[in-house]
């Protein structure tokens, strides 16, 4: 696949997510799906951060958002995990460590 450029002396419209960070998230939003936590998603793209949100049923308010926000590269870092409340469970430079509590939901206890 080829590279896109942005037009020299142009600065992008909106932000968005990057093929490996989206795969991440859609490979997640799908182990839920199928343990049967999540049922619908969406996605927006603004001027200063990108979002994907998980619903546990379409009518509802989502139950977690996935944040991109460049702005805050250099500060808390750009990505964060806010909950259904809009408090921000997790902020951090990288994106495993903010889907990190999400991942944990899906572990189970296995007995011998």
């Amino acid at each position: 696949m080829g590279t896109v450029h942005p037009f020299p002396g142009s600065k992008p419209t909106q932000i968005g997510f990057e093929r490996a960070e989206l795969s991440r998230i859609v490979d997640l939003y799908g182990r839920m799906v199928a343990a049967g936590l999540w049922k619908d998603y969406a996605i927006q793209f603004g001027k200063d951060a990108a979002s994907f949100w998980a619903f546990r049923r379409a009518a509802e308010q989502p139950e977690v958002r996935i944040e991109k926000r460049p702005a805050l590269r250099g500060r808390q870092g750009m990505w964060a995990l806010i909950g259904e409340n809009g408090a921000v469970l997790k902020r951090g430079h990288e994106l495993g460590p903010v889907l990190a509590p999400i991942e944990r939901r899906l572990l189970k206890v296995v007995n011998e």
